[in-house]
């Protein structure tokens, strides 16, 4: 099963194309070529994103949370 970490790196990569796509759109607009499919894989390439984050929020959550944490020297009052 993919860990925390996969899941971050994997949307920041989706994230990088999400970016390419839209420009790629931009262009084909002012090329005024129809952009109907590229927005639809555009659309399709932001439900997969938000999907994994769904997944990454959920083992997120799973993990065991962390003492909170104390400097060193600090005070104790």
């Amino acid at each position: 099963m993919p860990d925390l970490e996969h899941y971050r790196a994997e949307i920041e990569r989706m994230r990088v194309q999400v970016g390419r796509q839209r420009k790629e759109i931009l262009q084909l607009q002012r090329a005024g070529v129809r952009t109907a499919s590229a927005e639809a894989l555009l659309e399709r390439m932001l439900n997969t994103i938000d999907g994994l984050c769904e997944q990454r929020d959920r083992l997120k959550a799973e993990q065991p949370t962390a003492r909170p944490r104390q400097v060193l020297g600090g005070r104790k009052w």
